[in-house]
């Protein structure tokens, strides 16, 4: 298959991770890619030789240069990640000889009041409202390692800039991006939001492993290793006790359902832990997903991943050099496949934004698929949401077919954040009619995401190769759990199962502590995002190859946040320590309480040349080699935490108070910027959605449409698109192929 994006210039003009890995990502599908800095400043997850393979592995297919080659005609200029080396980057772009797309990748964005404050991975953790809920029930919260901050802001920066340059091919790009790290990271806890807004329960910390309202989705020890959990429904609870050998405890009603399995957590963990103790891990993996039909995840070591089968046959990880021995880094965790000759993106008419014109089927469900959704209609492609009126998006509540008025599926608030600015339609996918009909619209689309169990639509005759047939200018994209291909492919997962599966719980948390997961469902956004930029990369490259099928893998898109803990473990042939909140690449980072029960600051002290400013911000003398811990937790006991963190970061020192995910909707910073918007919805009124992290020449993507009701737009999707008579459509609704209630 050719290199998609073969035809682009891009130059690097910042020297962290994310604007390093943003460039990666072009790198990795054909672009010319030139870094035009010196990254040795970049502080790097674990130092020494595995930071250097790190390094190798963010910058592999890149040239290096100190300065920008003389008449050099650039597409676009990457910069970050503090204001002023924006500033520095607008010089150079000026300075081309063709009119890039600046890209303004940075810590908190270049407005509000936090942006010029220090960023690092640990704050952003902090900010973001994810290290909050990850520790001890009763504190203090543990700042997680590694850089998926950074990796995530690179990676929804080249959505972005994915989408202005196609955008610019059809003549109606941006000029500038701006992107805010925290923002992207904010994918992870963004439904915190308009859950509290709606009236929802605040954010707790619950424990290692213990995450809210679902009961069991955790990981056991086994007896010869550990076992990821994830049994929600009521056919999975029984799976899983079957299994297990305990079928009489899913008769229990005291335990009926998730909400009152998570009542009564510590219970059942001393009634489930000795059963699943007795058990083989891989065994009881491979019965429950074969057999039990329960999503159980492995629990991988860094050296363990490596090894895995699946993960080798899939080719997952690929060799590298760098300046040094050789070692293995994750591959990108999609793979495009070419089906039809080239041709021009579609120049239908469009809403504004830089995807105007592209249409896009999004069979998707829950929040993976969905947000990768989202973003194409935030960037102004018109996106057909198709549900079923008996398989509506599950993300809809999980009660939500109980009665009521308004009935409980039009009022969830998650939902209703994560499908706004799309169309929605119903089709009864088990009949022939509606296949028909949804081939019928897959004839004039450019992409199809599609997340459902693997087999399912090639069942029904709307697998990549029917519909490819129909329409081989269009790309499918499937978001399989363990990918299309491979002996774990068919395994059933949610966002906690890739998180359990990629080896991420073996790199945060204490040494002391069991294999630990960070958040609920950490796989499924990380998905979305994903899957977006593979779906942008086949659009740019679809001039060349024509339609693409991409298989992605959910588990293989964390291997990316994993990245310097797989390296690390491949490069010296032993796993990264877990140290808590400490990072080796800081003079001390960690989480001091403040003056409430559960109010914390989070700082990361970068190096002994910081010592004189911290001391004078604390007020307190700091002895040649002491450590500042204790210096700090007595000072911040006497202040709270988001005013101890502005006080630090007058000083220079990268601090931040510990959000929890609900207090995000009354976040300073956040409501400085619009983050949030208020919005109408029939059914729930006034409700509150995220905005996306991105603004295009100064202005975020507006957003025109409100999550759809079950089957609003039946009649106009079948009318304007597939050109329907009202008769034709209310003789569907007839039938029962189309509907607006959910049965």
């Amino acid at each position: 298959m050719p290199a998609p994006l073969a035809e682009l210039v891009v130059v690097e003009a910042g020297g962290d991770v994310a604007t390093r890995y943003c460039g990666k990502m072009f790198a990795e599908h054909g672009a010319r890619v030139i870094q035009a800095y010196r990254p040795e400043n970049a502080r790097l997850a674990y130092g020494g030789p595995s930071a250097v393979a790190y390094a190798a592995w963010l910058d592999h297919g890149k040239e290096r240069a100190e300065t920008v080659p003389e008449g050099l005609a650039a597409d676009l200029v990457i910069a970050g990640q503090m204001p002023g080396d924006v500033t520095k980057a607008e010089a150079l772009a000026a300075e081309l000889a063709s009119d890039p797309l600046l890209l303004a990748l940075t810590w908190f964005g270049t407005s509000g009041p936090c942006a010029s404050w220090q960023g690092s991975d640990a704050i952003i953790q902090a900010m973001a409202g994810v290290a909050y809920a990850f520790g001890t029930a009763k504190g203090p919260p543990v700042l997680p390692q590694g850089h998926s901050p950074q990796v995530v802001g690179g990676a929804t920066a080249f959505i972005a800039a994915m989408a202005a340059l196609l955008g610019r091919r059809q003549g109606r790009g941006a000029k500038r991006l701006d992107i805010s790290i925290h923002e992207a990271f904010l994918c992870l806890t963004e439904h915190s939001g308009p859950g509290a807004f709606a009236g929802g329960p605040a954010t707790r910390r619950r424990g290692v492993n213990r995450y809210g309202p679902v009961y069991p989705q955790t990981i056991f020890p086994a007896k010869d290793g550990w076992i990821g959990v994830s049994a929600l429904t009521p056919q999975q609870w029984q799976g899983l006790c079957t299994l297990i050998g305990l079928p009489a405890l899913a008769q229990d009603p005291r335990y009926e359902t998730t909400d009152l399995r998570m009542a009564a957590a510590d219970e059942l963990d001393a009634i489930l832990m000795p059963a699943v103790a007795k058990m083989a891990a891989l065994a009881m993996l491979e019965d429950g997903q074969n057999n039990a039909r329960v999503p159980l995840g492995p629990v991988p070591t860094m050296a363990e991943v490596l090894k895995t089968p699946h993960w080798r046959q899939r080719n997952s990880f690929r060799a590298y050099n760098g300046n040094g021995p050789g070692f293995e880094g994750p591959a990108m965790p999609f793979r495009l496949h070419a089906c039809g000759d080239g041709a021009a993106v579609a120049g239908r008419a469009g809403a504004s934004g830089p995807l105007a014109g592209i249409r896009v089927l999004d069979l998707s469900m829950g929040w993976s698929g969905p947000l990768a959704g989202r973003h194409f209609a935030d960037l102004g492609a018109e996106v057909i949401k198709v549900e079923g009126c008996a398989h509506i998006d599950w993300w809809r509540g999980w009660n939500a077919l109980e009665a009521g008025d308004p009935p409980p599926y039009e009022t969830r608030s998650n939902f209703n954040a994560v499908n706004r600015n799309k169309r929605g339609i119903t089709l009864d996918l088990r009949n022939p009619q509606g296949v028909a009909l949804l081939k019928r619209l897959a004839g004039d689309a450019d992409l199809l995401i599609e997340n459902y169990a693997p087999g399912v639509l090639k069942r029904m005759g709307l697998g990549p190769e029917d519909l490819a047939k129909v329409n081989p200018q269009m790309s499918y994209i499937s978001m399989g759990a363990f990918g299309s291909a491979g002996p774990w492919s068919g395994f059933r997962a949610y966002g906690s199962t890739t998180e359990q599966a990629s080896g991420m719980p073996w790199l945060h948390g204490e040494a002391d502590w069991a294999p630990a997961m960070q958040h609920t469902a950490y796989g499924d956004p990380i998905a979305g995002i994903y899957a977006a930029c593979a779906s942008l990369v086949a659009l740019y490259g679809r001039h060349a190859t024509g339609g693409s099928t991409i298989d992605l893998s959910q588990v293989e898109c964390l291997f990316q946040l994993a990245a310097d803990g797989i390296i690390a473990q491949s490069a010296t042939g032993t796993p990264p320590p877990r140290t808590g909140s400490r990072r080796a690449t800081s003079l001390w980072t960690g989480v001091v309480r403040c003056t409430g029960e559960d109010d914390w600051l989070a700082v990361d002290v970068a190096g002994k040349g910081q010592l004189p400013a911290l001391a004078q911000a604390i007020g307190t003398a700091l002895a040649p080699g002491e450590s500042p811990e204790a210096a700090l937790s007595a000072w911040a006991a006497g202040h709270g935490a988001r005013a101890a963190a502005a006080a630090l970061q007058a000083a220079g020192i990268a601090a931040g108070p510990v959000t929890p995910g609900t207090a995000l909707l009354h976040d300073p910073h956040l409501l400085a910027r619009g983050f949030w918007l208020e919005a109408d919805r029939r059914y729930v009124g006034r409700h509150v959605v995220p905005l996306a992290p991105y603004a295009l020449d100064g202005a975020r993507p507006a957003v025109n449409l409100p999550a759809p009701t079950l089957g609003e737009h039946n009649a106009e999707v079948l009318g304007a698109v597939l050109h329907l008579a009202p008769a034709e459509i209310a003789a569907l609704e007839r039938d029962g192929i189309i509907g607006t209630k959910a049965i």
